[in-house]
């Protein structure tokens, strides 16, 4: 049994629900149900039982857990061992962050450098029309993107920030005297493309294809870098959302960022390749884990 087919196996021994271990484990609920019965072929034994209702775990999947969790804690043990070993020695990590959003980070970053001396991180700028390109060929250690992240080779750990969204509009656009804007109002405007290397499911989830009632969001003209985006909001050529960091840090001329008030809360979170074998990175994920989101 590979090492995340036997998470699949555990987070779905605990919470009895196939939608809550996908989500939790930012996989799609039919990955869960393709390991689950991977495992069950494999052993020739029924590790669940399931009903339109409910789930619940058989004798042999009681049995399987208690054996598999023993044998997870002692893994978990062991590694952290190592991991604060290795932390120990003192590594700056590279973080792409967007924007201003270091700021924010600096009670998390401060528990992190005091927890382990020598210890670094480093800021670099991320633009959301190329979110992971600098994570997969290790210019960047990890990053703080906004979810979901649903790459194959790309890990998602703790999530570091949460917030809500604000619509940038030119001053001088009809909805900038309002005081606050919807994500109704998209459907009557144009908003920026970030083209071809941002994913469309991970742009939808800061600015969606479609508005509540259904109507199509109008894309375009394409801006690459956030100050592009304000360039093309300013000329009134679009609007566009961002988080409600970019309203706390940004000022610009001809500008004004309209909180969008039926907007969820967007969440960002460390993301980092899969092929990572980074002891500083775990510390700083276990920190982040430990310390809990901050809200903007």
């Amino acid at each position: 049994m590979e090492l995340r087919d036997i998470e699949i196996f555990l987070t779905l021994a605990e919470e009895l629900h196939f939608g809550r271990t996908a989500e939790r484990l930012h996989v799609s609920q039919a990955r869960v149900s393709q390991a689950i019965a991977k495992q069950e072929r494999r052993l020739g034994v029924v590790l669940f039982d399931r009903t339109s209702r409910r789930v619940t775990l058989t004798p042999v999947g009681r049995r399987l857990r208690e054996d598999l969790q023993q044998a997870v804690d002692l893994i978990r043990e062991g590694l952290a061992r190592a991991e604060a070993a290795g932390a120990k020695t003192g590594q700056t990590l590279r973080l792409g962050v967007f924007g201003h959003a270091g700021h924010e980070l600096r009670p998390l970053i401060d528990a992190f450098r005091s927890r382990h001396p020598g210890s670094d991180v480093q800021f670099g700028e991320i633009y959301g029309s190329n979110p992971f390109t600098a994570l997969r060929t290790g210019e960047h250690d990890a990053h703080v993107l906004w979810l979901p992240v649903a790459e194959p080779d790309l890990t998602v750990g703790p999530t570091v920030l949460s917030g809500g969204r604000v619509l940038a509009v030119a001053s001088d656009h009809p909805l900038a005297e309002r005081g606050s804007a919807s994500l109704e109002d998209l459907g009557d405007n144009h908003v920026v493309d970030l083209g071809p290397d941002a994913p469309d499911y991970w742009v939808a989830a800061m600015t969606p294809t479609r508005t509540p009632l259904g109507r199509r969001i109008p894309r375009g003209p394409a801006a690459r870098t956030f100050h592009e985006v304000l360039s093309l909001v300013a000329s009134g050529q679009c609007v566009h959302p961002l988080g409600e960091i970019a309203a706390r840090y940004n000022r610009p001329p001809g500008i004004v960022f309209l909180p969008l008030h039926d907007a969820p809360t967007i969440h960002w979170a460390l993301t980092w390749s899969s092929t990572t074998d980074n002891p500083t990175l775990r510390a700083l994920a276990q920190t982040a884990a430990e310390f809990g989101p901050i809200s903007l």
